[in-house]
């Protein structure tokens, strides 16, 4: 009877799996490009192993203070939805409102301010940004969202963050070859999703028509359907970084958005 249920429970995560990896970013997978990159992550994509800007380093970036102890860039109006007990900030800084590329840093809360720990080349969705995001639109929300779940096809790298090990993240079969490894490593971003659940939970409390599945993931060279992506590395300083006890949230939009 165990072996059923194990065997049962298994295959509903694997079904869970299936809708929301369809699902991730937006939507949009058909096959071709994987629903990412404008290409499926093609000959001119940079790839998961794209290097990080010159002192971009967790550990290079470490005493690099923000103006006023401010986070650059950010606005009063986002800034103002940055829940008081956060001390962890990723800020996503799009180059503009129809442009996949932008770049993630991580910012850390002390007695001067917000500190920027780490700075990396990223991608958004391939569409740009939105602040009504729906299903299949191809553009990544505009918002401050908690980051409270992670998981991956490969084991916890050593993150603090409840993680999920399942070969449930792999994508479909389906989707182009190189994109195989875009989600060893995620961090649900909690847009339209149930915050303390695993990042394959499918539940999404606005409906499905606003989207849901909205994650940081390895880079596949290229824009994504709604996502973010960073190179391995990347991804592997941010899990070890991130630690509930400091309330992390992701800052993100494109640049005249986060200025707002």
């Amino acid at each position: 009877m165990r072996t059923v249920r194990g065997a049962v429970r298994a295959a509903a995560v694997a079904a869970a799996a299936t809708v929301l990896l369809a699902g991730c970013g937006a939507g949009g997978e058909d096959g071709r490009n994987g629903g990412h990159g404008q290409d499926g992550r093609g000959s001119e994509g940079k790839g998961a192993g794209a290097p990080e800007r010159p002192g971009g380093g967790a550990a290079a970036a470490g005493s690099d203070t923000s103006r006023r102890g401010e986070i650059p860039e950010v606005g009063p109006a986002l800034r103002s939805r940055i829940p008081a007990a956060t001390r962890q900030v990723v800020a996503v800084h799009g180059a503009g409102p129809d442009s996949p590329d932008s770049t993630v840093e991580l910012y850390e809360k002390g007695a001067d301010g917000w500190v920027r720990k780490g700075s990396w080349p990223a991608h958004n969705g391939r569409r740009g940004w939105t602040v009504d995001h729906h299903e299949d639109d191809q553009r990544s929300p505009v918002g401050v969202f908690a980051l409270t779940d992670a998981g991956g096809v490969l084991p916890d790298p050593g993150t603090r963050l409840p993680y999920t090990h399942s070969t449930a993240f792999t994508p479909p079969a389906y989707w182009s070859k190189n994109t195989r490894h875009d989600f060893d490593y995620v961090v649900a971003i909690d847009y339209n999703r149930v915050a303390g659940t695993s990042p394959l939970d499918p539940t999404r409390p606005q409906g499905q028509s606003k989207g849901g599945g909205v994650w940081l993931h390895l880079d596949h060279g290229s824009g994504t359907s709604a996502c973010v992506s960073v190179a391995k590395s990347a991804m592997e300083a941010l899990l070890r970084a991130l630690d509930p006890a400091r309330h992390p949230v992701v800052v993100m939009g494109d640049r005249a958005h986060l200025a707002g």
